[in-house]
């Protein structure tokens, strides 16, 4: 087929001159970066990764197109914060510069893996028909590829567009804890500021459908002090375990009782509502017959987001300190539980602290184009629309939504295997992913016409 030189394409023709996704060009360029994996793995301070070994197989296809070596029409920029952990922007310049779409959000981390856990070398592309397994295929090393393909044949075939196109593959998104090395310090720096102009679409979730909102997340620590003593005399001891059931069990009753279903919920179609729950308990250790001095339970709160992730540690602060004011109204356990010792002057005390890094949810704005386009995409290419949320937390992209972008979220890889051992995706699923992409551009170009 002749490729044309940046000239006006009719819908049809462009969506022939995109094409589809070419599976010998994409799993070649997955098994590079898969086989980096290893390397950017997040789980500081233990493991802190260098993004920038995925990062230089993006620039090794993108760089050919690019203006930067003449060989393109591409505008390639690798912007990095800390060495070694670089962010790429990509960008294919339409004809109206007011007329912006971006791609967002593939991220060049991944979580941690253990190989002795799997049934597959993790940090290495294995092929088993349709299946492409390792550590990243799912989240989110295979949406980089994709996005990386679908950027290299738009330099290739140079469409004349009215819109700018542009891709965003970021470092740093599964530790939050750690900020200035990407999306945020993008933003900060007004490195993508232009994408406010048009919708961006977040490529980090999975099964090929919209997901219409996401949970805010807070991870707390329940500190409960007590008494230590021998278990024989219950009656001289303040027991930091018992103290810590009843308590939690009241701090849960209040949290459901201020943050109950919300009817925006069932709108967006969220599998479950606000929760708060203890995930894990640990205290200093001792006997079977000793009833400790200390103990904690840890756990976390998903917040849907039409709740404030502010007023729920507000709170809970505010239902622990009441506990601690009025202990000797907590629930005890048997005739001999007590959390107050008059004669010792000793009472049980809780402290409640929380991570520092904390998410809020997001619900996306289910009445702009770029979710309408997203839908009409995904009936199109996949067969059917159903949008869903979850209160799984995505990080970054609710301070996206409150610096005034329109960001829609979608993904092609699997759910089950989501951050789980044996992490595959499917070719078949990336493809349909790729004819997405290519729909969401051709229905934008429409709206310019």
């Amino acid at each position: 087929m002749a490729l044309p030189s940046r000239s006006s394409l009719s819908s049809a023709s462009l969506k022939e001159t995109l094409g589809d996704l070419d599976r010998d060009s994409y799993v070649a360029l997955l098994s590079k970066i898969i086989g980096e994996a290893r390397h950017v793995q997040n789980n500081p301070p233990d493991l802190i990764p260098k993004e920038d070994r995925v990062a230089r197989h993006v620039l090794d296809v993108l760089l050919p197109l690019s203006t930067t070596t003449g060989g393109g029409p591409l505008i390639v920029s690798h912007v990095s914060y800390v060495e070694g952990r670089g962010n790429i922007i990509v960008e294919y310049p339409g004809t109206e510069p007011a007329r912006i779409l971006s791609f967002v959000g593939c991220h060049m981390d991944v979580v941690t893996a253990d190989p002795n856990d799997w049934e597959f070398d993790p940090f290495s592309l294995s092929v088993d028909g349709d299946k492409l397994r390792g550590r990243g295929t799912t989240d989110c090393l295979g949406h980089v590829a994709l996005v990386t393909e679908l950027m290299k044949r738009i330099g290739e075939r140079k469409p004349k567009l009215k819109n700018t196109v542009i891709a965003v593959f970021i470092a740093n998104e599964e530790n939050s804890s750690v900020l200035g090395v990407g999306v945020d310090a993008l933003v900060k720096d007004g490195l993508l500021d232009k994408l406010k102009a048009g919708p961006l679409f977040w490529i980090d979730t999975a099964d090929k459908q919209p997901c219409i909102g996401t949970g805010g997340m807070i991870a707390w620590k329940l500190r409960t002090t007590g008494k230590l003593f021998h278990s024989g005399l219950p009656h001289k001891a303040i027991n930091p375990l018992e103290l810590s059931m009843e308590a939690l069990k009241e701090i849960q009753s209040r949290f459901y009782r201020d943050f109950p279903p919300h009817p925006k919920e069932e709108v967006y179609g969220f599998a479950t509502p606000s929760t708060m729950k203890p995930t894990q308990w640990s205290y200093p250790g001792g006997g079977i017959n000793q009833i400790p001095a200390e103990c904690t339970i840890s756990g976390d709160v998903r917040v849907t987001p039409f709740y404030s992730v502010e007023n729920v540690i507000k709170k809970l602060e505010e239902y622990v300190d009441d506990i601690n004011a009025n202990i000797e109204k907590l629930g005890t356990r048997g005739p001999v539980s007590k959390y107050v010792l008059p004669d010792e002057n000793l009472r049980g005390r809780l402290t409640i602290t929380f991570d520092e890094a904390m998410t809020s949810g997001v619900a996306c704005n289910l009445d702009s184009r770029g979710f309408h386009v997203l839908c009409k995409a995904t009936e199109e290419v996949v067969g059917l629309v159903k949008p869903y949320s979850i209160t799984g937390s995505l990080p970054l992209i609710r301070e996206l939504q409150d610096e005034g972008f329109d960001v829609q979220t979608a993904g092609y890889g699997i759910m089950a295997t989501y951050h789980a051992r044996n992490e595959y995706c499917l070719f078949s699923d990336m493809r349909q992913g790729f004819g997405v992409f290519v729909s969401i551009i051709l229905q934008l170009e429409a709206d310019s016409d």
